[in-house]
């Protein structure tokens, strides 16, 4: 495959399917490049991330450290490590509102891998599931890439693992020669490089609870990613209430004042993954806030039909570039 301008280029498409959901990647090639390998290479480097960090897979790297006992040291495989390594620090800095070892209260809420018919768990099964929390009781020693098991605690990468995701198929692409791509797993983007013509990838934003009224949010990704969270799509009812399916890690129980959408633009997918998490478990208010107070970039789009969305200074420059 060519690696610089020998041929006249065109946008191919490539599929499959990771991480419960599917995967596209867009780029830029020869007309007639052979693309079957570099497709397989996608594919396995996805299986690599997913064998890592799979709470699906009784056999990943992640479920062996969730049965492991206590006082366990674990030496992580190096996707494992990287994204441990950023979901503590999003935890610290967020206060706890992204918290990798949520894994018993999504359990507890019949989210996940333990998913079943949604309904609130009773109060001992919810007291027990936040004592098994706690990204505080983490020890991660980085010089070793060693991270502690302080016992019974379960970890859940979900709301990360994609966006680690599209950084690797990223630099996997950069690595094979590809000058320009847009990487999508899950709704999850990042773009790098221009289209033939010149043009930035260009992707649309959620707009709010009915997509075909408002003024559509449109962003060129050149060299950047965005992440989508939110209530959006998964929310359930109970006792006559409208519950999020986003837990807050702090108080155990669904999200309150829950964005439908919060998309954040970052120069990598996984942080972008992770804030728009973070952001949408501290709520519309709350998380605008601290997002405009920390210069992340973020579109809050808050819940109800005449809801206007709202974007941070960071989110507003970047858009205008």
């Amino acid at each position: 495959m060519p690696t610089a301008h020998t041929a006249p280029l065109a946008v191919h498409a490539l599929y499959g399917e990771t991480m419960g959901t599917r995967w596209r990647v867009d780029l830029c090639a020869a007309h007639q490049a052979p693309l079957d390998a570099l497709h397989d290479a996608v594919q396995s480097r996805l299986d690599t991330i997913v064998a890592q960090m799979s709470t699906y897979e009784a056999d990943s790297d992640i479920g062996r450290f969730n049965r492991a006992p206590a006082g366990s040291w674990h030496v992580l495989p190096d996707d494992f490590f990287r994204v441990m390594d950023c979901a503590l620090q999003v935890a610290d800095a967020s206060g706890g509102a992204f918290d990798p070892t949520i894994g018993a209260l999504v359990g507890a809420w019949g989210f996940g891998a333990h998913a079943r018919a949604p309904q609130a768990p009773a109060a001992a099964v919810l007291a027990d599931a936040r004592d098994a929390c706690g990204w505080r009781t983490l020890a991660l020693h980085r010089g070793k890439r060693e991270l502690r098991q302080p016992g019974g605690l379960s970890l859940d990468l979900s709301a990360i693992a994609k966006g680690y995701g599209v950084d690797a198929v990223a630099e996997l692409l950069r690595a094979r020669g590809i000058v320009a791509a847009l990487v999508d797993v899950g709704g999850e983007l990042r773009g790098f490089g221009r289209k033939p013509d010149g043009a930035p990838w260009r992707v649309l934003v959620e707009t709010g609870e009915d997509d075909d009224e408002g003024d559509p949010c449109v962003l060129m990704l050149d060299d950047a990613a965005v992440a989508t969270s939110g209530t959006r799509w998964h929310r359930f009812e109970s006792d006559g209430r409208e519950i999020a399916h986003t837990i807050d890690p702090r108080s155990g129980g669904p999200v309150i004042d829950a964005p439908a959408a919060v998309s954040v633009l970052a120069d990598d997918a996984m942080h972008a993954d992770a804030w728009s998490t973070a952001l949408t478990v501290m709520g519309a208010e709350a998380g605008f806030a601290f997002a405009a107070s920390r210069g992340l970039a973020a579109r809050f789009v808050p819940s109800g039909a005449d809801a206007q969305p709202r974007m941070t200074p960071a989110f507003e420059a970047r858009l205008a570039q």
